[in-house]
C-alpha cells in the first residue's frame, strides 16, 4: 500500500493550489479513490471523489471551487483547488472513497494506512 500526497503550501486567500497523490497499483485496483481533510481536532472529511468511470462527487464546502481527476497511465489522482478560502487549511490525504472503507472494514481488510498527507495553509 502506498500513498503519497504532495503539493501542499501556503497561499493567500483566493490563490490556487494543486495537490497529487501517487498511489500503488493495490490501491487503485480498489475503485473509487478520494481526496479528505483534516483539522486538528477534528474528523478527516471526504472532500472529492472520483470513480473508475470518472464519474465526480464534491462535498458542499468545496463544490464549485476544487476539481479532483485522475491519471490511469501514472497512477495520480490530482486536487485543482481554486479560489481558497482559510477555512480549507487542512492536512489533505488521499485514499479510496468512503463506500470502499466501509466494505473493507467490515471485511477486515481495511489497511488504515495514510500516509503523510499535504498541509494546505491559507492565509487571509
Amino acid at each position: 500500500v502506498q500513498l503519497q500526497a504532495s503539493g501542499g503550501g501556503l497561499v493567500h486567500a483566493g490563490g490556487s493550489l494543486n495537490l497529487s497523490c501517487q498511489a500503488s497499483i493495490s490501491i487503485w485496483n480498489i475503485g473509487a479513490l478520494a481526496w479528505y481533510r483534516q483539522v486538528p481536532g477534528k474528523e478527516r472529511e471526504q472532500i472529492a471523489s472520483i470513480t473508475t468511470a470518472g464519474r465526480t462527487e464534491y462535498a458542499d464546502s468545496v463544490k464549485g471551487r476544487f476539481t479532483i481527476s485522475k491519471d490511469n497511465a501514472k497512477l495520480t489522482v490530482d486536487l485543482q483547488m481554486n479560489s481558497l478560502k482559510p477555512d480549507d487549511t487542512a492536512v489533505y490525504y488521499c485514499n479510496v472513497d468512503e463506500d470502499r472503507i466501509a466494505i473493507m472494514k467490515r471485511t477486515g481488510h481495511w489497511w488504515d494506512y495514510w500516509g503523510q498527507g499535504t498541509l494546505v495553509t491559507v492565509s487571509s
